[in-house]
């Protein structure tokens, strides 16, 4: 099988294609997913800076439009690609592309699309009908979680025999180490160490996460939580809830960003991960978290409730309800938390390992294929 999948989102910053692999993970993670089922996969990314790398067995082509604003899909570069690689399925990232996925069928008819849900919205009303005529283009779509796909369906941005397929947006390849090493390079420490990786702002919702510690700290004075991000419209906010309240003061440790590779270490380090987010389409640092086995406590939304396993791992909590975190953070700090790391990361292993989310986009593909197939042979 030949996949091809590409991305018609144009980095704005004008990275070079080795720069956008190093910072765009997922690109890179979810063809090497699907690579080791021994698939052939080829990646085409939309790219003012043209390019062409060869990296774990996945030819990356980066081809820029014909001119500055335009589609990548009006390229003859493109074109001339696509009839080179004969492919037997395209996988396209983004539900935003509806006039190129239109595009990509008139150019490869028999070819079945799957389109992967990347955090999309539910367009404006005067844009639907571009993007139900893109949708009606492709084969299939995948979301992190099936809940996902409500919206669109109930917009009549999806008919309701669309195939829909529950797959992780992402893998990750971070792995457990020793918790005493990490602690030594990181300085953190705590009982619990309590690890946050996201933005801090509305959706992500650190005022709540402030709130429970708080709470959970009456019985838990060893309590430490450590924050990453890099976008923070609340910054202010939160440093003022921190400073108000003595419970927090001391307690709280504003890390601001951090390297990637460092989080890894904090992830080993730490006894749990939390969030507080109200939206994700597939939340990467969740992943990440548990990857290295660490515990997760984090909200109750459709996609962490699929990558958690509907709670086999780690605990879930109402959206705004501080209370309910308190009391999830008092509850896992008497479990043995060695034995946590092992549970978590089997499963991991499982569900949402590389090889694991490689099979689930492969099981997609001959789902598609096969379905094409009948189409296929009463149009010769």
């Amino acid at each position: 099988m030949h996949v091809v999948q590409i991305s018609f989102f144009v980095d704005p910053k004008r990275r070079s294609p080795e720069t956008l692999l190093d910072e765009w993970r997922s690109l890179s993670e979810i063809a090497g997913a699907v690579a080791t089922t021994g698939a052939r996969v080829t990646v085409i990314q939309a790219s003012m800076v043209p390019g062409h790398i060869q990296q774990s067995g996945v030819a990356f082509h980066f081809i820029a439009p014909n001119r500055a604003g335009a589609r990548l899909t009006g390229s003859a570069a493109l074109h001339s690609l696509i009839r080179d690689l004969a492919p037997d399925v395209f996988h396209v990232h983004g539900l935003g592309f509806p006039r190129e996925v239109r595009a990509l069928r008139d150019l490869a008819p028999n070819v079945p699309t799957l389109l992967q849900d990347h955090a999309d919205r539910v367009p404006n009303f005067w844009r639907r009908r571009v993007w139900r005529r893109g949708t009606a283009a492709a084969s299939g779509i995948s979301f992190c979680s099936r809940a996902q796909a409500e919206p669109f369906l109930k917009a009549g941005l999806l008919a309701p025999d669309t195939p829909i397929f529950e797959i992780p947006e992402g893998t990750s390849m971070f792995a457990p180490g020793d918790k005493a090493e990490a602690r030594s390079l990181t300085g953190m420490y705590g009982s619990p160490a309590v690890l946050w990786v996201a933005h801090l702002d509305a959706n992500k919702d650190p005022l709540t996460v402030l709130n429970a510690v708080s709470e959970a700290a009456r019985d838990l004075p060893e309590l430490q939580l450590w924050c990453c991000y890099a976008s923070a419209p609340l910054l202010s906010a939160v440093q003022s809830r921190i400073a108000s309240d003595a419970r927090l003061r001391d307690r709280v440790h504003l890390l601001g960003r951090v390297p990637h590779g460092q989080i890894e270490q904090l992830m080993r380090a730490a006894d749990f991960f939390v969030l507080g987010s109200h939206r994700e389409g597939g939340n990467f640092s969740l992943t990440e978290a548990l990857a290295t086995g660490l515990t997760p406590i984090v909200t109750d939304i459709p996609s962490s409730r699929t990558l958690m396993g509907n709670g086999t791992v780690g605990a879930l909590w109402p959206c705004e309800d501080w209370r309910a975190l308190a009391n999830e953070l008092r509850t896992a700090s008497v479990a043995r938390r060695a034995d946590m790391r092992s549970h978590v990361r089997a499963y991991f292993e499982t569900q949402l390992s590389s090889a694991a989310i490689g099979q689930k986009f492969t099981a997609a593909y001959n789902r598609l294929i096969e379905s094409q197939a009948p189409a296929s042979a009463a149009a010769s």
